[in-house]
């Protein structure tokens, strides 16, 4: 270890005091024991390879130097674009030259190379973190390959979706929210054609869609579907995999859209245009209704610029049988240790520790708010912000690359927000007892990995013609059994054997 490393400790030490007590008062002596090890001892060396959020953080920043300290680590850390990250991953992967901790994608390059066992197993020692054993298993095992985990989420919530709207305009209208495809269809109706903006001119819609509207469990086709009873992608039926498009639920969703774009009530370009062009609309005060993943008080914010008495308002995602919507991955991947840099036992929990470590409440309000006085302010009940530009400068890259939980995990006061922010977050939150889980997400499938994405543009484009009326229900029904001979058959009995294995162990 050289003497700048060394030099660092005491210097650490002294800031660590600061940290705490910034963090919360009688918290600092606790975490001062909690540390890796004694402040005495060097730092250990820990090198972490990440995706680049926004600018790279310049080196040994005030962010970069309490988590040093807090975890008594010399951290040097690798951002890399996330443009590229995967490709250079995988290249990093191929020619052994890989940190003590990586953050990786769950893809299939990624799933075989974990097969290959270049990363530890982490799941028999999960018990012994109380922070990373405290969070739900879902989280753990929508990241397992064959039943074993290996790495720890980079966590986000299970179920993000919730309904943001135009609440002046329902109110106006005297609508409530649909549940119903029936519903759907009314309020849209309504929504595009009852000028619920008043000016006179045909220019609202009740509901748009974009490229993405069929693509994995966040995409509005699939929550739709689920919460008419429809699965998460793929329904397990007497030990058979039935994929979401072969249910009734799910045909039944795309007879509405069908409806919708014939009688023109739903945008026309909805095949080609990218979401960032559907968001100008939401924001120019043209559009009642989004199931989304973002956060309404966002909305609500940028909306007013356009139409300054607008109301927006969020709501859960329910069917007429109730709250349903399908789970999402939970993370936006994960942090793996390779054996090749990571060669002990004992060394793998010195980087488990670390992991845990950043899960304190300490490290967790660092992470999710940033350092106190520069980032927020405590009001008492309340914390404030301070500085949105610095946070999203100085915080952002840590936050979106290192496990925390927001405000729902370790957090002691909430950050002082608007009701409408609270509500959203609430709903979400709640949405975790509410997710309709999909079976095959961890399953093994050799089809899958050679030939997922093929088979995935059979249907996709297929849902898309049958949508605009170039498919009818005939010619929809020969793209499935198309998909069944390219692979997707076979993919469904890999699916089912695979469950069965997994129910043996």
């Amino acid at each position: 270890m050289g003497k700048k490393h060394l030099a660092l400790t005491m210097g650490s030490v002294l800031l660590l005091s600061s940290v705490l007590s910034a963090c919360g008062g009688d918290e600092a002596s606790e975490g001062k024991k909690g540390m890796l090890v004694d402040a005495a001892d060097a730092p250990y060396l820990l090198t972490l390879v990440v995706n680049q959020v926004g600018e790279i953080p310049p080196k040994d920043n005030e962010m970069e130097k309490a988590i040093k300290a807090y975890t008594n680590t010399d951290l040097q850390i690798q951002w890399i674009p996330t443009s590229s990250y995967d490709e250079k991953v995988n290249v990093m992967i191929a020619s052994n030259e890989l940190p003590k901790l990586i953050k990786l994608n769950y893809t299939p390059t990624i799933i075989g190379t974990l097969k290959s066992d270049l990363f530890w197993e982490i799941g028999p020692y999960l018990k012994e973190y109380k922070n990373l054993s405290s969070q739900n298993q879902q989280f753990y095992d929508n990241i397992a390959v064959n039943g074993k985990i290996y790495g720890v989420p980079l966590f986000r919530e299970l179920g993000r979706a919730a309904v943001h709207y135009r609440k002046d305009w329902f109110d106006a209208a005297g609508l409530k929210l649909p549940q119903s495809l029936d519903d759907w269809y009314n309020v849209i109706k309504i929504m595009t054609k009852g000028d619920p903006d008043k000016n006179g001119k045909d220019d609202t819609y009740g509901f748009m869609l974009d490229k993405r509207y069929n693509q994995d469990a966040s995409s509005t086709l699939t929550r739709i579907s689920v919460t008419q009873g429809g699965p998460n992608k793929w329904k397990v039926e007497n030990g058979s995999f039935i994929p979401e498009f072969m249910t009734e639920p799910f045909f039944d969703t795309m007879k509405l859209f069908r409806k919708l774009y014939e009688e023109k009530l739903i945008n026309q370009d909805f095949a080609v245009v990218d979401a960032t062009e559907i968001d100008k609309v939401y924001e120019s005060g043209r559009t009642a209704i989004r199931i989304s993943g973002g956060n309404a008080q966002s909305m609500q914010e940028k909306l007013v610029k356009a139409a300054p008495t607008a109301v927006v308002d969020a709501s859960a995602v329910e069917g007429s049988n109730g709250r349903r919507l399908p789970g999402e991955s939970g993370n936006a991947g994960f942090l793996a240790i390779p054996k090749d840099t990571v060669k002990s036992v004992d060394e793998l929990k010195k980087v488990l520790t670390f992991i845990d470590k950043l899960m304190d409440p300490q490290m967790a309000t660092l992470l999710v708010k940033g350092v106190e006085g520069r980032h927020w302010g405590d009001k008492g009940e309340f914390t404030v912000p301070l500085n949105s530009e610095a946070d999203a400068r100085e915080v952002k890259p840590y936050r979106d690359t290192l496990p925390q939980r927001n405000e729902s995990y370790n957090i002691a006061k909430p950050m002082k927000q608007t009701d409408l922010f609270r509500r959203n977050v609430q709903i979400t939150k709640e949405n975790e007892k509410y997710i309709v889980v999909n079976p095959a997400l961890t399953l093994d499938s050799a089809t899958f990995s050679e030939r997922g994405k093929e088979l995935e543009q059979i249907i996709s484009d297929a849902e898309t013609k049958f949508i605009m009326g170039k498919l009818d229900q005939a010619g929809w029904k020969a793209e499935i059994e198309k998909w069944k001979k390219a692979g997707g058959e076979r993919m469904a009995q890999e699916y089912k054997e695979a469950y069965e294995r997994s129910q043996k162990r």
